[in-house]
């Protein structure tokens, strides 16, 4: 075990000291994905969780959206956000870790800094026309940011550079976006272009139904090492956060997964075994909320 490359890796940054900036995308993801790290973690270094996308809007909803409050027995999307909010914060204090909740919207109801000439009207009846994403499966989990998200990509970039200056010599721990959610794209496109040291934790539980990008991984040349330690408390903090568990887990049972982390490593491994190190098509054993 002491040799494993991830362990070591983890060892050499808790040993300087340095802090640990972990972004997720939402208001669960960070423990969905990394719960069991950070609780190793938190007792070594010092750990933020900063969550980009905490904010619903106010209606009208597309379609989409309404499904999602729907699925989730919520009838008002900003009063589901704000008890989502307060399960994170349960749950993160819980393991010992600091937070942030930066406050951008959810991309389900993030909506166009403006909307065509002569739609506004229309836009009331049909709420898709003012949305960034105006549907989940076609438009928000295609693996792509939308050109009208730069914005959005610049908040995510100045958060790092908030809460983890260059001169701290810290480490990002930055979703690897598998399932192509559209907000775990863009928040591992800002760790990308921040400058900064990152590891990609790969998105559980959408990594037991989907494979990751192999171009991305490729690219940068990451290797798959599993994290074992500290799982046996894991299920119990997923289980934290209410509103989302029986829509992600339905029954109720919450995979005991090793969670995986990417790491760079120069020419020692092929893109392929990359690949197959990654969860890719296994028997499905989860729900999707976006």
């Amino acid at each position: 075990m002491a040799d494993d490359p991830l362990i070591a890796f983890v060892r050499t940054v808790l040993g300087s000291d340095v802090p640990i900036l972990v972004l997720s995308p939402h208001l669960d993801d960070a423990v969905l994905s990394c719960g069991a790290l950070l609780g190793w973690a938190g007792r070594r270094a010092p750990v933020t969780v900063a969550t980009l996308f905490t904010e619903a809007a106010p209606p009208p909803y597309t379609r989409s959206a309404r499904q999602y409050l729907k699925r989730t027995r919520a009838g008002d999307a900003e009063e589901l956000f704000a008890d989502r909010r307060e399960e994170d914060r349960r749950v993160l204090e819980l393991l010992g870790v600091d937070w942030r909740h930066v406050g951008l919207v959810d991309g389900l109801f993030r909506r166009l800094p403006r909307v065509r000439p002569g739609t506004e009207r229309l836009a009331r009846l049909l709420p898709e026309l003012a949305h960034v994403y105006p549907t989940y499966r076609l438009h928000l989990a295609r693996g792509r940011v939308a050109a009208h998200d730069a914005e959005t990509l610049r908040d995510a970039g100045e958060t790092i550079d908030a809460l983890l200056p260059a001169r701290s010599g810290g480490l990002v721990l930055a979703p690897l976006g598998v399932g192509g959610h559209a907000d775990h794209v863009l928040v591992r496109t800002a760790a990308e272009r921040s400058g900064r040291r990152v590891v990609y934790y790969s998105d559980f539980p959408y990594d037991q139904t989907a494979a990751a990008d192999t171009e991305f991984t490729g690219r940068h040349r990451l290797v798959a090492r599993a994290w074992e330690r500290d799982l046996d408390r894991k299920a119990e903090l997923i289980r934290g956060y209410r509103t989302q568990a029986e829509a992600l887990f339905p029954g109720g049972r919450i995979p005991r997964a090793p969670e995986v982390y990417l790491l760079p490593e120069a020419g020692t491994e092929t893109v392929r075994r990359t690949a197959d190190r990654l969860p890719g098509t296994r028997a499905r054993t989860a729900g999707r909320v976006p």
